[in-house]
């Protein structure tokens, strides 16, 4: 395996994690699976449908985020948006991010 191999690898190991917080803090409003999507890519993360709507659905069967059929614009879309369960997971999940950047950063900057 190559060097580059490696890095990809961990790579993708490191945003998986990531994309399941960022999903969450972006449901802080309602939003229907491309809003999401598109909201989430103009803040520098993309999300590939593939893996998206899986994950929506993982969320939802957690009990993180509710979903509702809505139609708009002659469309029907299905919107999510976090639950109560998920707004305190959420909070929870932010403060262990912030606590694990800063101590990253102390050893990264050793």
């Amino acid at each position: 395996m190559t060097d580059s191999e490696h890095y990809q690898k961990l790579k993708l190991e490191l945003r998986r994690g990531v994309i399941i917080l960022a999903v969450l803090a972006e449901l802080r409003v309602e939003h229907y699976g491309y809003s999401l999507r598109k909201n989430l890519s103009a803040k520098g993360l993309e999300i590939d449908e593939g893996t998206l709507y899986p994950l929506v659905r993982r969320l939802e069967k957690q009990e993180l985020l509710i979903s509702e059929w809505r139609m708009e614009n002659n469309r029907k879309k299905r919107f999510y948006q976090l639950s109560d369960v998920g707004k305190q997971v959420l909070d929870k999940l932010t403060k262990d991010w912030q606590e694990t950047e800063s101590t990253l950063n102390n050893i990264l900057e050793q």
